[in-house]
């Protein structure tokens, strides 16, 4: 997509849906910048024009401009503390601590950068702070889960949690709506947080079919969704949504999620008493963990089975 066009091809898309000027940037900017955008007259931040597009369910991949030196460094800090938490997710506990040091000194860097009225570069930051937690050890639930409602209400000022499906979201915005959910059932609230899942996923499978990210976003929901489930003892439920996940998974050619969900799917025909279908699930799990290299979640799968079925691999 050429720059020069980008303005009438986002009015275009916008009209298509149906979603007034006032709509698409609620909580990111005013709405005359939007109407300048679209007749040719302003080019948005990049962050910016990343997050139409998204709320517009429009890849943001093919789309090209000339970032500043501020935007590019802005952009190479995002993309290493992306990294930095995934690190964090598969570190071994005397490993944390020292990802979350690294992490944090590079969120003090981007909040050198980000501009004060940049909502969603504001935003990005306290989601990470949440991950990242403090320099002296990890928020509580409680406080990390409200980092995240205030980092989501900086571009969705006006959410209802149990409305969900009328809004519009980046990707972003809808990790941080999965965040949200995984805090409310880590606190015991797992109707509410089933109930986060469920809207989310069909917005996901509603408004994302055009982004490139969109499978992955649709497991790791699913991923999420399925767990909740299981721990609220709704087995078919849960079967039924992590089927789905792995379907994508295979569909998009996103993995990362594929041998967690065939985990789930084992544990569910555990409790539905079902032992033949359960080995089964766990066995793919298994040698999928094997064969990218997740030697801690797998080393968590033999615990689990041992425990459950009472016999170590192979099964």
């Amino acid at each position: 997509m050429r720059e020069q066009f980008l303005g009438e091809y986002i009015r275009q898309e916008r009209l298509k849906r149906g979603i007034t000027q006032e709509q698409l940037c609620a909580g990111i900017c005013e709405p005359i910048t939007v109407s300048r955008m679209e007749n040719g007259k302003q080019t948005p931040s990049y962050s910016r024009i990343c997050a139409f597009l998204q709320r517009l369910g429009l890849p943001d991949d093919r789309y090209f401009a000339l970032l500043s030196k501020n935007e590019m460094e802005i952009k190479v800090l995002q993309d290493e503390l992306r990294a930095n938490s995934v690190r964090l997710d598969r570190a071994t506990p005397e490993n944390r601590s020292g990802i979350c040091a690294e992490g944090l000194n590079k969120l003090k860097k981007l909040e050198e950068l980000a501009e004060e009225d940049d909502h969603i570069i504001r935003q990005y930051i306290l989601f990470m702070k949440s991950i990242f937690g403090k320099p002296d050890g990890p928020y509580s639930l409680e406080n990390q889960l409200e980092l995240r409602l205030q980092a989501l209400h900086l571009t969705v000022p006006g959410l209802d949690l149990e409305e969900i499906n009328l809004g519009l979201y980046s990707l972003e915005e809808t990790s941080l709506l999965n965040a949200i959910a995984c805090d409310y059932a880590q606190m015991g609230q797992l109707k509410k947080a089933i109930d986060i899942y469920r809207q989310l996923l069909k917005y996901v499978q509603k408004h994302c079919h055009n982004l490139s990210q969109y499978g992955k976003k649709f497991a790791l929901v699913a991923h999420n969704y399925t767990h909740t489930l299981i721990l609220d003892k709704r087995y078919d439920d849960a079967l039924a949504i992590a089927e789905l996940g792995w379907k994508v998974c295979v569909e998009y050619a996103h993995y990362q999620f594929l041998p967690g969900l065939l985990e789930l799917l084992g544990e569910c025909w555990f409790y539905k008493g079902d032992r033949e279908k359960c080995i089964e699930y766990y066995r793919r799990a298994y040698y999928v963990y094997k064969a990218i290299g997740n030697e801690r979640d797998c080393s968590l799968l033999e615990q689990s089975v041992k425990a459950q079925l009472g016999q170590g691999f192979p099964l």
